[in-house]
Order: structure tokens, then sequence, then C-alpha cells
């Protein structure tokens, strides 16, 4: 059995008047809020977690963030128990592509909501495996024995000419415009351990955080509102979403 401490903090930042991010910890949706979770798994038969960043510059970002994990949070916790990796996943891609179809007709029946859009980065407990899912830039993070990579690949521009800067420019997204939208999943097949961190944040933290103070910060126990407060301090240029596990 391992049990988890979950910390997730959502702010504006410093420089926006509007917050378009959200973050989803089982059944509660944060926007502007902060929660503490505790979580057993010998309790707990699944657990989503997941933080969307509505996308800056288009119409309504934040009500494609609250709609995708809304939606999200409803579908999960519909599912079938005990279904296979491959069904599961399966089941996800099948979520991901109506998601984006709800975003993009609504957009298609009211004109204040064309190209609306959000990324999404989760983490999945269920049936016994944990599963990661990603859509955009925002990001999930493991610290291990120390050493802290980041598990998901930035679906930017950057990214995809080989380059280590973030780039504020993605090519998928949930919504948005995008036309060819698809979700990256995989499974944490590496034991977690005691010590271990699993950190999801959107680009308002590694914006202005290095990965390196963000490892630091973690291996010094920090949780979720301590790093937001990192960059917030750093300038805050753009909403702050992050949710810590650590698993005690």
């Amino acid at each position: 059995m391992s049990h988890f401490h979950i910390t997730a903090s959502c702010r504006v930042g410093c420089v926006r008047t509007n917050n378009e991010d959200m973050i989803l910890v089982g059944d509660h949706l944060l926007r502007n809020n902060k929660c503490s979770v505790d979580m057993d798994t010998e309790k707990t038969e699944r657990l989503m977690i997941a933080v969307a960043d509505g996308m800056g510059g288009h119409s309504y970002g934040e009500v494609a963030s609250e709609q995708t994990l809304s939606n999200l949070s409803f579908y999960f916790g519909d599912l079938p128990g005990n279904m296979s990796a491959s069904d599961f996943e399966e089941a996800m891609y099948g979520w991901q592509k109506s998601i984006c179809l709800a975003i993009t007709s609504k957009g298609q029946i009211d004109p204040a909501y064309r190209n609306m859009g959000t990324t999404l980065v989760g983490l999945a407990y269920y049936a016994g495996r944990f599963f990661w899912l990603n859509c955009g830039d925002s990001r999930l993070y493991w610290l291990h024995q120390g050493q802290l990579r980041q598990v998901t690949t930035d679906h930017s521009i950057d990214s995809l000419m080989g380059r280590e800067k973030h780039s504020s420019q993605i090519y998928n997204c949930i919504g948005g415009g995008c036309k060819n939208s698809y979700l990256d999943i995989g499974i944490i097949n590496q034991p977690i351990e005691p010590g271990d961190v699993l950190m999801l944040c959107s680009d308002g933290l590694t914006d202005l955080v290095s990965d390196e103070e963000v490892r630091r910060l973690l291996d010094s126990g920090f949780d979720a509102d301590a790093l937001c407060d990192a960059a917030e301090d750093a300038g805050g240029r753009d909403n702050i979403s992050v949710v810590v596990v650590r698993i005690v």
C-alpha cells in the first residue's frame, strides 16, 4: 500500500487579470484556490489529477479548461472497473476526440467561443496502475532519488525542433482550432517509491522557475502553494497551476 499527500494551487499570477488555468483533483475543480488531499491506494480504486491551461490569446480559454476538466472528471468516474491497460488507453483516446468535438462545436454555434482551447496534462490512478496523459505543453515531472525528469514531452515548436527552450507556440491542444489534435498516453512502469514526488504544472511555473530550482524546492519539501510563490516571486507573468503528489 502507498500513501500519497497531494497539494494543489491555482493562481492568476501577478500580471494577468483573468485566470484561464484549472486543476482537477479527484472530484475537486480548482481555480484561484488551493487544496490538500490524502490518498491510500488500498482504499482508492481510481483518482484523476489534471491541469488544463486555457489558451492565452483565444476567446474564453477559461471556458475550455473548465469544460474539459469537468467532462474528464465525469467520464473517468463513469468508466467500468478493471479494464486492461490497452482498453483504458483506447477509452481515453475516445474521450479526447469527443471533448475536442464538443469544444470546437461550441465555437461553431457561438462565435464568441471560436478558437477557444486548452492544454491538458493528467495523472490517473486506475486498476492499480498509474497512467499519464498529455496534450499540449503543460507538464508532468517525476522526482526520484534526488533526480528530476520531465515525463511528458511538450507539443511545442521548440520541442519539435529539438530546442530545450520552452516556447508558447504549440501545435497540439484541445480545441484552439487544432484540426489533428491527439493525446499522448503512457504507463508509469517503474516502481514509485516512498520519497518520490510527482508534479503537474502549467507553463506559468516552468517559464519562470528552472527545472533545477524546481528540483531543489521539491527536494526541500515545498508544496504546490510554495512553488506558486516561487513563480510569482520571479514575476508571475502568466497564470500558475501546480499539483504536487508526495509518496509518504
